[in-house]
């Protein structure tokens, strides 16, 4: 496509691919670029700076507009919290997703209305969907709404109704799912899974023609293919993680036929049909309503529909005019039950058939490249001298998680501060780190603030005093007003999101440093092939801490996280 005078829509246009786009967009002469962003200064301050770095376009070239594109225009610039806290909001944005998709809720979303106002001929999404929609955390609301349920017990009904829409969420289920098998496959050493997945629409489109309601495609059907895509992200995963089984899957992108053609009863969900003793005087006249059940039930005739049928398993029982039709060319088509085996036999026996879904995934996506690898001394250097500049040491934030991160590189900072170099520490006695580190906390005012507002607790050296601020991390706010406490459950914590000043854990790291000392040490100093990453050289001769590079090697070594493909 020539892009040559053509409208350009980047969602998500603030952030860093989408800006990166539109620069690199900018060669090719679009006719306009319609810059999105969540919040309007986003959206705005990117335009700016775009009109400032490109000066030579016209003054209506780079167009900002802001908003949700999840939501309703009239809501696109609330917080999700205060249209969960507002009841009609919360109603009407319910209705807009559970519901049909009727006119009214497709030409009231902010989305629809930005496409259709500016027509655009390319539109690129730089906006990371999967992070909007999961990270509202259906989670804690499951939570804290039984709490509440079990707090205040009454219409039953009601919280039959509410307790069943829990459980029949699709992603909860589907996590579940992978989660179990990950770890009974880990324990039972499989050597390899293979999944026979679906693509939800017989590798047909959103067009699809025959569906599971009047909606084209309905939403159950592609709730089918959304399950679909995400259980293959989650399998994409494990065969991403070392120590487990060899993990593939191949998706047929067809209907599957068949297993018997046959004359007989024909049944539906492991029942006959039967047939009605319907006469056509039973025919009602039509009003000025519909009623979904009939006044008089019309009584069966005692016999099961029979008739010539083609079996397709688990998709069903097929008549001869279904089956034509959806089995035609430009239709499903269908691939048979012998062809997948094979494929899957073969896969599993060492062959490249081409079709394991997972090694395409792997083949697709795009990996850490070299470009990257070399920025990234850049990039750290160059924080490295603003710290020195600003004389305010960068160490964590909160914002990416799990709290376990902050308070292993806020410990390992602290023991910096207090002996110096990685040598010195794991030389020094653990009552005096511990020491150290609480002598420091209660001095400098300003690092305890900075530990303590980001939802990082501090435990001090007699395990039972606790600094913390107004939010924390750990333990995971449930809707309780308490939780009950022990020292397991103080261990745990601590383990888990408290900066921990005690002695035992300052034993701990001066293990962790010692073993990292050694696994260097052991690398010979005559060895300077490309076999080894982190040598002395890399831990700077152990002269100095890295808070990052340790907590590094700590999640590789002590939590197993280990990156297997590149």
């Amino acid at each position: 496509m020539d892009i040559k005078n053509k409208t350009v829509l980047v969602l998500g246009g603030w952030g860093l691919v989408g800006n990166s786009v539109i620069r690199k967009m900018l060669p090719e002469q679009p006719g306009r670029i319609i810059v999105t962003s969540l919040k309007k200064e986003e959206a705005q301050e990117a335009v700016a700076h775009l009109k400032k770095t490109f000066p030579g376009y016209p003054a209506n070239f780079f167009i900002p507009w802001w908003g949700n594109v999840f939501l309703r225009e009239e809501y696109k610039e609330f917080d999700r919290t205060e249209i969960l806290r507002d009841p009609i909001m919360r109603r009407n944005t319910m209705r807009d997703t559970m519901e049909e998709l009727t006119p009214e809720i497709l030409e009231s979303s902010s989305l629809y209305k930005l496409i259709t106002r500016y027509k655009p001929d390319v539109i690129i999404d730089c906006i990371n969907t999967a992070t909007g929609i999961a990270y509202q955390d259906v989670y804690t609301t499951y939570k804290t709404l039984k709490n509440r349920l079990m707090a205040k017990p009454g219409n039953d009904e009601l919280t039959a109704e509410i307790e069943k829409l829990f459980c029949t969420m699709y992603l909860p289920q589907l996590i579940r799912h992978i989660q179990i098998f990950y770890n009974a496959m880990a324990k039972a050493k499989t050597q390899i899974y293979f999944k026979v997945g679906t693509s939800g629409t017989g590798g047909m489109g959103l067009n699809i023609p025959y569906t599971h309601s009047e909606e084209k495609p309905s939403r159950v059907l592609l709730s089918k293919s959304a399950v679909a895509g995400a259980h293959t992200l989650l399998l994409f995963l494990m065969a991403r993680t070392p120590d487990t089984a060899i993990t593939k899957e191949i998706k047929p992108a067809a209907a599957i036929a068949w297993k018997r053609i046959a004359f007989g009863p024909v049944r539906k969900r492991g029942k006959e049909i039967e047939l009605l003793d319907i006469e056509p005087e039973m025919a009602q006249v039509l009003g000025s309503e519909y009623r979904f059940a009939l006044k008089n039930k019309i009584p069966s005739s005692g016999k099961p529909l029979q008739s010539v049928f083609i079996d397709t398993g688990e998709n069903g029982i097929f008549s001869r005019g279904e089956f034509e039709a959806i089995s035609a060319q430009k239709q499903m088509e269908f691939v048979t039950p012998e062809e997948i085996a094979d494929n899957i036999i073969f896969e599993i026996k060492g062959g490249n058939t081409g079709h394991d879904v997972i090694n395409a995934l792997d083949n697709a996506t795009l990996n850490p490249s070299y470009r990257a690898g070399y920025m990234q001394h850049f990039a750290v250097n160059k924080m490295a001298e603003l710290e020195k500049e600003s004389g305010i040491d960068s160490v964590a934030f909160e914002m990416l998680g799990p709290p376990r991160l902050s308070k292993l590189l806020y410990e390992v900072y602290l023991i910096s501060k207090i002996a110096g170099t990685m040598k010195a520490a794991a030389g020094y006695d653990a009552k005096k780190l511990s020491d150290g580190c609480f002598k420091l906390i209660s001095e400098d005012k300003e690092l305890t603030s900075r530990i303590v507002s980001i939802g990082i607790p501090v435990l001090f050296p007699d395990g039972k005093t606790l600094l913390r601020g107004n939010d924390v991390k750990i333990p995971v706010q449930t809707g309780n007003e308490f939780l009950p406490m022990d020292q397991k459950i103080i261990d745990m914590w601590a383990n888990d999101g408290w900066v921990d000043l005690r002695k035992d854990n300052m034993s701990l790291w001066k293990k962790r440093l010692k073993e990292l000392m050694e696994e260097a040490d052991a690398i010979s100093d005559d060895d300077s092939s490309s076999l080894h990453v982190r040598t002395k050289s890399y831990w700077n001769n152990y002269e100095a801490i890295e808070p990052g590079r340790v907590v590094s090697w700590i999640f590789i070594h002590e939590e197993k996280g280990k990156r297997i493909k590149g």
